[in-house]
């Protein structure tokens, strides 16, 4: 039988933004898409065999994290340069086998993935094996390398003069031309989407940190930071990987933390920003005026910028309250996989109501992976959709935990975790993340 029905009681529709009753998905295994969605008229059906019961649960769209790093795991484990420079190329895939599995066995049925870490374009190999059935895993959305100037984002040392150098970590170009080459490289080496650096520390080298970790500066920033981000591309050449991304259908994403970056990259025409953590009044207006979304990455920002973190949580409810789309999207990576769901959490605390919350971590998402571009539909529930579900064992509107309690994912109509059918219930939050804000010298309880 290709078909079968998925029965609810209590289903959370991001479209309409509204908590539905009684409503039957019926799927079709062989495509994987939603055929047709059904409200009850009573509230008792007939479950036939082979239907899924998930009545007593709260049922979502399976969830989109719209940035991650399939191949960092925790800073607080590793710092990233160490990874890159000490962790071997098959290590480095073992950990991404694994945090993809995590991942969607925690509710994630959708990755934006945005940089491979000096893996070049295994991201997009690791997409082909879970699209082959191959391993277990979230649709992945990939941007293989990122483009920046030269020597703006790599790594650097003090020791280059004698030969130490770290695995390259991006596509590195210069001027209008050679960057559409760049973007070119990256739609052929299978790149879904193309992701710019528009800002960075580029001048590291004139006060380097003691320790090698690229964001130790940020942990406890001080007010005279000296290795503050500038701008690494001029508006000519933004305009130029903007305009080959859209040539070649490609979603273009930018990240900025300053409000200079974030002007040039709307300006350029991005469609999304990354981060936007000072990104101050004129950035939000450019935003808004060019329709471009924002993701704020909050679960990396709540320890890397721990004494200015209030204020980011205001800057996102004022964005979302101008009316700039919020995609939910944690660097995930950067902190553990399994734990994406931290990114919903925090745009509640930033003051987003609950529904739009989940709006940002679902319709939201493939938005910000490029819509219609992604070649499929995802993140609600409609006909044609991809039957992407996920069902909770609490409601959020009673739990703050709620997204902590995933007991049911299916993909593509496919069942990858299901309470009581001998798959396991997968253990993520407090001690884990506990441990790992207590790194960085944070009160666990507190943040949670």
């Amino acid at each position: 039988m290709s078909e079968y029905t998925v029965h609810t009681s209590t289903l959370f529709d991001p479209k309409r933004l509204a908590w539905l009753e009684n409503v039957s998905i019926t799927v079709n295994k062989i495509n994987g898409l939603i055929v047709k969605v059904t409200e009850r008229k009573g509230k008792d059906t007939e479950v036939k065999d082979g239907d899924i019961d998930l009545r007593g649960k709260v049922v979502l769209p399976g969830l989109v994290d719209a940035h991650t790093h399939i191949f960092l795991h925790a800073y607080a484990e590793n710092p990233s340069v160490n990874q890159k420079r000490d962790e071997s190329f098959v290590e480095r895939i073992i950990r991404a086998t694994n945090h993809c599995r995590i991942a969607l066995l925690s509710g994630y049925t959708t990755y934006r993935d945005l940089g491979s870490e000096s893996m070049k374009e295994a991201d997009a190999n690791v997409r082909d094996a879970i699209n082959r059935g191959l391993m277990p895993g979230p649709r992945l959305f990939v941007a293989t390398r990122v483009i920046a100037s030269t020597l703006a984002y790599e790594p650097r040392n003090e020791n280059h003069i004698g030969g130490t150098c770290m695995p390259a970590g991006c596509d590195s170009a210069d001027g209008p031309d050679e960057l559409r080459k760049a973007v070119r490289r990256r739609i052929g080496y299978g790149a879904d989407l193309i992701k710019v650096y528009a800002d960075y520390r580029r001048r590291i080298m004139r006060f380097p940190p003691k320790q090698q970790h690229p964001y130790v500066t940020e942990i406890n920033i001080l007010p005279d930071d000296p290795n503050p981000d500038h701008n690494v591309f001029s508006d000519e050449e933004l305009r130029a990987i903007v305009e080959e991304a859209r040539m070649a259908k490609a979603p273009c994403v930018a990240h900025a933390h300053t409000e200079e970056g974030v002007i040039a990259s709307c300006k350029a025409g991005v469609d999304c920003i990354e981060h936007a953590s000072r990104v101050g009044d004129a950035g939000l207006k450019a935003m808004l005026d060019g329709d471009v979304m924002m993701c704020p990455t909050l679960s990396v920002v709540e320890f890397m910028h721990v004494k200015h973190f209030p204020e980011i949580l205001k800057t996102v409810k004022k964005a979302f309250d101008m009316g700039i789309r919020i995609a939910a999207g944690g660097d995930t990576g950067t902190f553990p996989h399994g734990e994406g769901v931290r990114e919903i959490e925090l745009l509640i605390q930033a003051g987003l109501p609950l529904e739009e919350a989940i709006k940002s971590a679902t319709l939201r998402g493939w938005e910000s992976c490029g819509g219609d571009l992604c070649g499929r539909r995802f993140g609600w529930f409609e006909e044609g959709c991809a039957a992407d579900i996920i069902a909770l064992d609490s409601d959020p509107r009673t739990d703050k935990n709620a997204f902590r309690k995933v007991d049911f994912v299916m993909k593509d109509a496919t069942v990858w975790k299901q309470a009581g059918q001998g798959q396991g219930m997968l253990e993520i939050g407090t001690p884990q993340r506990g441990n790992y804000l207590t790194k960085f010298g944070l009160d666990a309880e507190q943040s949670w």
